[in-house]
């Protein structure tokens, strides 16, 4: 449905927040010229397993549960190969990753990402996570942690507190450095 919307209104910046995270990663997966760029906060994450309630294998290709393209080409999610990296900084989970070489989200490659994540989410302590994954995919990816430039104490609802417009603001000027529109 995401990519049938963008096949009738042209390209867009693709917002997801939290669950739609995966939604946003597939749509751009069916149609990367049609995506300027992914502004994802606090995305369904960690790759490749649960980190709230459990740590369970989730998300077998990595950030989604239903296949996106590699390359090397992917036929089964098993095809995969996984190893765990642990975390250098205490408070955060440790990740897994691709086992090197990696292979390279194909499709997300050329499309711009900004993942944003507040300090008193439970996002906090895996975010890094899909940051590292993408990244080793080859995707260009942007990481603003809301206490790096000074925002403490947000949660995961963070467009629904008082400093909402200023986390907005932030979003909207790495749109405006980042996106060419024509």
């Amino acid at each position: 449905a995401g990519a049938a919307l963008l096949d009738k209104i042209g390209a867009a910046i693709l917002l997801t927040h939290s669950q739609s995270g995966s939604f946003g990663w597939l749509i751009a997966d069916i149609r990367p010229n049609l995506v300027k760029a992914i502004v994802s906060i606090e995305p369904k994450g960690p790759p490749f397993r649960e980190a709230v309630f459990s740590n369970k294998s989730s998300r077998s290709w990595g950030i989604t549960d239903i296949p996106i393209a590699y390359d090397p080409i992917v036929n089964s999610s098993s095809d995969l190969s996984t190893v765990e990296i642990p975390s250098i900084h205490e408070n955060y989970t440790s990740c897994i990753l691709q086992k090197t070489p990696a292979r390279t989200l194909t499709n997300l490659v050329n499309i711009s990402v900004l993942i944003e994540t507040s300090q008193a989410s439970y996002h906090a302590v895996y975010d890094h996570c899909t940051v590292e994954f993408l990244r080793q995919a080859g995707v260009k990816v942007d990481f603003i942690r809301l206490e790096d430039i000074e925002i403490y104490g947000n949660g995961h609802m963070q467009m629904m507190e008082k400093n909402n417009l200023h986390i907005a603001d932030i979003l909207h000027q790495w749109i405006r450095k980042t996106v060419h529109i024509e």
